[in-house]
């Protein structure tokens, strides 16, 4: 198993915190790397200056905040990791990061924190599901 480079979305939810803990495991394991990614939400295009800008800097501080935890917890694991933090919908982002940085895996919670949306898995997994290009291990 050549396991090198593992995509990691996440969201805050509790799934999401098991399934970065599992690839952290899994790629400590295996001698590979982390890339670590969160999709915030989109910045607003109607407001001018100065809201436009307090506006997007508190969506870029937000996810910063949402990621610390796992920044943190892949150092003590002493795991490398990078980091992806975009401004598009998770299920075509995460499949469009797997593909460019030529990840052979990607590990994800089983549902996000938009729960009502899938009913057995979450959408964003279902979607990625169908059209990754490398294996999906979807935590519980």
């Amino acid at each position: 198993m050549n396991i090198k480079t593992i995509l990691a979305p996440v969201d805050g939810s509790d799934h999401s915190k098991r399934s970065a803990a599992y690839a952290a495991d899994l790629a400590k394991a295996l001698g590979g790397e982390i890339i670590l990614m969160h999709c915030h939400r989109r910045f607003p295009s109607v407001l001018g200056e100065p809201y436009y800008q307090k506006v997007v800097d508190g969506i870029i501080e937000d996810a910063n905040e949402l990621l610390e935890p796992y920044r943190q917890m892949l150092r003590e694991a002493g795991v490398p990791f990078t980091e992806r933090i975009l401004e598009r919908p998770a299920g075509g982002a995460i499949l469009e990061v797997a593909k460019t940085e030529g990840c052979d895996m990607v590990v994800m919670g089983s549902r996000g924190r938009t729960d009502l949306e899938g009913l057995l898995l979450g959408s964003v997994t279902h979607r990625v599901l169908e059209a990754a290009p490398c294996p999906v291990l979807v935590v519980r």
